[in-house]
């Protein structure tokens, strides 16, 4: 369990959960009218007793972050129990809120606890998915790189009995040749983490994470200010990694299969350069039109791999343009699907949770702008606009027609604390993409 939840609290205060119709005839009102308090969403009042602190009242958010802002309003060292709300909401949010990451410096103060309701289960299971994205997220370069991250993969495929091997040196050189152009630059070597899980009659669904540990742009060098958030490259990974566990802790009726593309974006003599010409897995050339836009030719070789298994769904989510954020910010990830079944199932999904997306189109107009003259197709386009779709049109030509394919193309950071997202790592779209594929396998997938 989350350090900020409980099994048992004994002393536990009440913390009572009100509308401003609600609260006035509790014990402790007239303190709380005297106070200013009107029972807005959000708002907390603290209700004095004979020993001290008799309980709480608090006006019940608009969101599951809404009860974010309880850890840290509440009096430190201080447990709780919670009387009316929404209980499942409660104990995700605030778990999210609760989080901090305290690997190299402790917190400024301990959170206060909640004894998590019983029937929560699925909350905590969803909150701890999340905060080890984070972890990942905000872990230096120095301290998580390829080897690091597919380390972690491992650790979650054995805390929930599922099949994990690393692909890499001669094998990924083979079988994932555009994996291997990216990371052949940094001393870190390049390798694919796989994680397989689930009955071997269930419904396949394939996950696609692009985990670049630091992208420097290789030798189309970022600015220095450009590197400065590169760390959380690999955020699509850990959003993919996040998904994966909490689907298996859930007992999510599929069979699933993670792939996590792990590589360093470096610069040496041993760089991929600009104007090369790399082969992929699926036999397509690319020519390499910019080093800074890897993180579609690690994924390219991941599609490919993951379509070959000839999964009902396959999934990718990747930090992967700057025009995504232009276009809508940092808290909607861009959704590109071939299907619009299951492009509505993921967006559903995302209102249900707190957790939208936002789709963005599959042109086909500007396929043309990835032409090369001498390989199959370029890495980039050839006209400075339109990002996020050109990636996802390149993205495309790796997936089979048929097959249902959707794109995340998310942000994985939050610039600001907010109740129940404080400032660093995220995992954007994990609850959104959770949703769709259960409201999916409850339709047959």
């Amino acid at each position: 369990m989350l350090p900020s939840l409980l099994n048992e609290a004994p002393h536990a205060l009440p913390l009572h959960v009100v509308t401003p119709e609600s609260w006035e005839a509790l014990p402790g009102a007239g303190f709380a009218r005297a106070s200013g308090f009107t029972g807005k969403p959000g708002e907390i009042a603290l209700l004095p007793g004979e020993a001290g602190l008799a309980g709480a009242l608090f006006g019940a958010p608009r969101s599951a972050e809404g009860y974010g802002a309880l850890p840290y309003g509440l009096p430190e060292g201080t447990d709780w129990r919670l009387v009316g709300g929404d209980a499942a909401a409660a104990t995700l949010g605030w778990a999210l809120g609760a989080y901090r990451y305290t690997r190299f410096k402790p917190g400024k103060r301990a959170p206060a606890r909640l004894l998590a309701p019983a029937g929560t289960e699925e909350s905590q299971a969803i909150a701890a998915a999340i905060c080890r994205a984070r972890d990942l997220i905000n872990t230096p370069a120095n301290h998580l790189g390829p080897a690091e991250l597919a380390e972690a993969v491992g650790e979650v495929a054995s805390r929930h009995g599922a099949a994990f091997r690393v692909i890499a040196g001669e094998e990924l050189a083979r079988g994932f040749p555009a994996v291997q152009a990216v990371g052949q630059g940094s001393p870190r070597a390049p390798r694919v983490a796989v994680l397989e899980w689930g009955a071997p009659d269930a419904p396949l669904v394939a996950l696609c994470g692009k985990g670049v540990c630091f992208d420097t742009g290789g030798l189309d060098l970022k600015p220095s200010s450009a590197m400065l958030r590169m760390k959380k490259d690999m955020g699509g990974a850990a959003v993919m990694l996040a998904l994966a566990e909490a689907l298996m802790a859930l007992h999510t009726p599929i069979r699933l299969l993670l792939l996590i593309g792990a590589v360093e974006n470096s610069v040496s003599g041993d760089s991929f350069r600009p104007m090369d010409v790399i082969r992929t897995r699926q036999g397509l050339t690319i020519e390499i039109g910019n080093t800074d836009a890897e993180g579609r030719l690690v994924l390219a070789d991941l599609l490919t791999f993951g379509a070959e298994h000839q999964p009902r769904v396959i999934l990718n989510a990747a930090t992967l343009t700057g025009a995504a954020r232009v276009a809508l910010g940092p808290d909607l990830p861009a959704l590109f699907s071939n299907d619009d079944a299951l492009a509505e199932a993921l967006l559903a999904g995302g209102i249900a949770a707190g957790d939208p997306l936002w789709r963005l189109p599959l042109h086909e107009g500007y396929a043309t702008w990835l032409e090369s003259p001498i390989a199959d197709l370029n890495n980039v386009a050839t006209k400075p606009m339109a990002g996020a779709i050109i990636a996802a049109l390149f993205l495309r030509r790796f997936v089979p027609g048929d097959m249902r394919w959707g794109h995340m193309d998310l942000y994985a950071w939050n610039d600001t604390t907010r109740p129940g997202r404080p400032e660093g790592g995220e995992a954007t779209g994990m609850r959104a993409a959770l949703a769709g594929i259960r409201a999916m396998v409850d339709q047959g997938l």
